[in-house]
């Protein structure tokens, strides 16, 4: 799915406020008798999942670098000591 049909702002939106959106979007699917009629919000629902995960790997990784770059600053500054 092309992440390019949702709206231009979606990408500034944060994890917490996109996670929002699909549980609105999720409650209003199973509010539904007839799930044929909600493809296009289900479809939805599946492009804001893949951006959120994109979001979440992304934030993840800097998580991840900015740790490792602390431990090896304390781990410099034990050495030097």
């Amino acid at each position: 799915m092309k992440v390019k049909n949702l709206p231009d702002d979606i990408n500034s939106k944060s994890l917490d406020e996109l996670t929002q959106e699909a549980n609105n979007i999720t409650e209003q699917l199973e509010k539904k008798d007839d799930l044929k009629t909600s493809l296009d919000q289900y479809q939805e629902l599946m492009r804001l999942n893949n951006i959120i995960e994109k979001k979440f790997q992304k934030k993840s990784k800097h998580i991840n670098q900015s740790t490792r770059e602390k431990i090896n600053s304390l781990s410099k500054k034990k050495d030097e000591e």
